[in-house]
Parts: C-alpha cells; structure tokens; sequence
C-alpha cells in the first residue's frame, strides 16, 4: 500500500475532535475516573497492598474501556456533521459491546505485557498493531479475536505511523504523570493523589482514546471503505452519508447530477419490453 498515515492529520483531527466534543467527553471522563480517582486516592494514601492494587487496577480498567467506547462513539458521532448524542446516550451506546471491549483490551494488555517482559520488540508491535482493537469492537461490532485479527489489518502497511502517534502519547502520558504525582507524593495527601490520578485521566485518556479513533477512521478510508461501515455490511448510528476524512461531503448543489433516463426508444432493435404501450 502506497498511501501512509498522515500523522499530522491524526493529531490535528484529534485536538479538532476533542474541541468540538469538549462538552461530552469532559463530563463522561469525569463521571467514570472521579470514582478511579478516589479509590486509587484511598488505596495509595493508605499503603494498600495487592488487593488494594487489584481493585484499584480492575475498576480501572473498566473506566478506561467504557470511555474509549464513549469516545469512539463520540468521534464518529460528528462524522456525519451533526451531533446526535448526549452524555447519556453515548454511555448506553457502549454498553452491548463493554464485555467484549474489556475482555479484548485485558487480553490486548496480557499479550503487550508478556511481549515487553520477553524481548521488548513484541511488545511494541502488540502495541502497535492492536492500537485500532477498541475502535473495531465499538463500530464494526466484531468479537475479541475477530477484532485483533481486524486491528492488525487495519495498520498492516502503516505501522511505524501508527507506532509514532503511540510514542508521542506516551510521552505526554509519562510527563504528566511524573509532574502530577510527584505533587501528590510531596504532600502525602488523600485529596491529593485523588486529585493527580483524576487530572491525569482527565488530560491523557481522552486523546489516547481519540488517537485510536482518529487512526481507525483514517485507515478506514485509506483503504477505499466505507467509514461508518459496521462488520456486517450495515451502518451504525444516522442514515446520513459519513463525511471523509479528507473532509466535508459535497452538498446536494455541488454533486453530479444523475444521469438523465435512457429513452425506451432508444436503439434500433428495442425488444418488446423497451418499446411503450
């Protein structure tokens, strides 16, 4: 395949994105990691040990998943050039594919984590090429293997693009998790660490789980197919056409007009079913 990500117009759609969707995804990030947030704040203020990681690693886990359904269901919301959901729609949205979203991303997180412990290159190529899994599930509505196998379709080709945007993320994920929780050890507070685990959320999931929608999409159309296309055939969500990612749909004025209709007379050895009467 010629045709690479254009990973300037993947962050550029992301901060567009998030722009234009500021007001759902800050209330849902904010309705799913305020719990993360004060159970992590109760269990690391306290010294909890492998429990309190356990629970703190599972409830996290399932917020993470349910907001990158929210906001794969939120970017491809705008798709069609309106906005259709509110907060509580976007979060019913999710729910029939939550299962499948968690057990993919679970099984997506064993597989990078055994790649990393081995030999490291595993690692980053699970990374890499199960980066659009949670995109697949939400849109094409495939199962956990069905949408791993789909994944590495999806970013066969364009690899080290993808991979890129996936290094500048965690940059910013690593930066401001260093700033933040160094705050809150400084202070040894409760409030605090509640405080720097909810604003790291608030400030880090959102474009992770935009970059994966953004890139699903992009390759989507890299590839000739329809973008809103689900993996039946079908369309989720509003009937109206899907605006590219290249940009807007033309309007009905500026469209091609149909074809005129072929007169039934045309030709000179018209069978009986072309001629009227």
């Amino acid at each position: 395949m010629n045709v690479k990500l254009d990973t300037a117009r993947v962050f550029e759609r992301i901060f567009a994105i998030y722009k234009d969707q500021f007001t759902l995804l800050i209330p849902a990030a904010l309705i799913l990691f305020l719990p993360v947030a004060v159970i992590t704040g109760i269990f690391y203020s306290s010294g909890a040990g492998f429990i309190g990681g356990l629970v703190v690693t599972i409830v996290s886990l399932v917020a993470t998943f349910w907001f990158q359904g929210t906001v794969v269901e939120a970017a491809r919301d705008i798709l069609d050039g309106r906005r259709d959901h509110n907060v509580g729609s976007l979060f019913r949205s999710v729910v029939p594919v939550l299962a499948t979203l968690v057990f993919a991303g679970v099984l997506v997180g064993v597989i990078t984590l055994v790649g990393f412990v081995l030999l490291i290159v595993p690692g980053l190529l699970a990374l890499t090429f199960f980066a659009v899994v949670a995109p697949v599930v939400v849109v094409e509505r495939l199962g956990v293997i069905d949408a791993m196998r789909r994944s590495i379709e999806l970013v066969r080709g364009t690899a080290w693009q993808v991979f890129s945007v996936i290094v500048v993320l965690f940059l910013l994920d690593f930066i401001a998790n260093l700033v933040l929780r160094a705050v809150a050890n400084s202070a040894d507070s409760f409030a605090l660490y509640a405080l720097a685990a909810l604003i790291v959320s608030l400030l880090v999931a959102p474009l992770r789980a935009l970059a994966a929608a953004v890139m699903f999409f992009e390759l989507k159309a890299m590839r000739g197919e329809p973008v809103l296309a689900t993996g039946d055939g079908g369309q989720v969500g509003p009937g109206e056409a899907a605006e590219p990612p290249g940009g807007p749909a033309p309007t009905p004025s500026e469209a091609a007009p149909p074809a005129a209709p072929e007169s039934p007379t045309t030709g000179t050895e018209g069978t009986g079913s072309d001629r009227p009467g």
